[in-house]
């Protein structure tokens, strides 16, 4: 298995409970991505069912999860013949860390999407016109996990001069030889940076609330990312992410509500 299966496999010990050692690889300093968490989530939540896509997920992010054991808990709360849901929460040192409800369907590969209309694309550069970040060291975290290859229109913060704009474009895909999946879409979307960065804010922007939708089953190669965003008001913003193929279909979308980042301290 790669190593984004392992950092994900979760260990079924009783009905509705599984335990999981979380991989500080997939996080920052301390804090573990809300992607990676959800992917946990999701592999347990389709675990318990009947059905094997996490189709729709709406997860509270109570507090900071951190790498080490944890036990995810899984709820049912409907079992159809089209789709189930349960409640599913990711416990740490005794405490709730992530609350979501998940809901589980299947999804057929290679379905054709159905537009009203042209399919709308996102304006995002080849692969090699866009500014590929290398980590300067492997296992020191998420970025060393994932390939990201950034459209340059949207790096302006990093070098002091923010578009204003709250927007965020790249490539993705994971190191491992590990194709995209429903598990992998999980992460994707929480992948870029804050989009809020443009707009001149510093710092860690942590994710308060995330719904995602998976909309069909990914063909094999990299996955085009597209952040954008509404309102940044009162240190809250909205953070839309849509994630497409190599085969040029819309996979998966999200939408969360984050708190605007801190410069760190000195």
């Amino acid at each position: 298995m790669s190593r984004f299966g392992d950092a994900t496999a979760v260990t079924r010990v009783d009905e509705g409970r599984y335990r999981i050692d979380l991989d500080g690889a997939f996080g920052f300093a301390e804090a573990l991505n809300g992607g990676y968490l959800m992917a946990v989530l999701a592999r347990a939540a389709v675990d318990a069912a009947p059905h094997r896509h996490p189709v729709a997920t709406a997860a509270s992010f109570l507090r900071v999860a951190k790498a080490g054991p944890a036990e995810v808990l899984v709820e049912p709360r409907k079992a159809g013949r089209t789709a189930s849901a349960a409640h599913v929460s990711l416990v740490q040192d005794a405490r709730v860390a992530v609350d979501a409800l998940i809901t589980t369907a299947d999804l057929e590969p290679g379905a054709e999407p159905e537009w009203v209309g042209e399919p709308p694309t996102p304006p995002l550069p080849p692969i090699e016109r866009c500014t590929h970040f290398q980590g300067r060291d492997r296992e020191r975290g998420f970025a060393d996990q994932v390939q990201m290859h950034f459209d340059p229109a949207t790096l302006g913060w990093l070098d002091g001069r923010p578009s204003g704009r709250p927007e965020c474009r790249a490539w993705f895909r994971l190191r491992d030889p590990h194709e995209p999946d429903a598990f992998t879409l999980a992460l994707a979307v929480d992948a870029l940076p804050p989009i809020v960065l443009n707009t001149g804010a510093k710092g860690w922007a942590p994710t308060v609330e995330m719904t995602w939708h998976m909309r069909a089953v990914p063909a094999p190669g990299p996955l085009a990312l597209h952040g954008s965003g509404r309102m940044v008001t009162g240190g809250w913003f909205d953070e839309e992410v849509e994630v497409w193929d190599s085969a040029g279909r819309l996979v998966a979308q999200s939408r969360q509500l984050a708190r605007v980042g801190r410069p760190p301290s000195r």
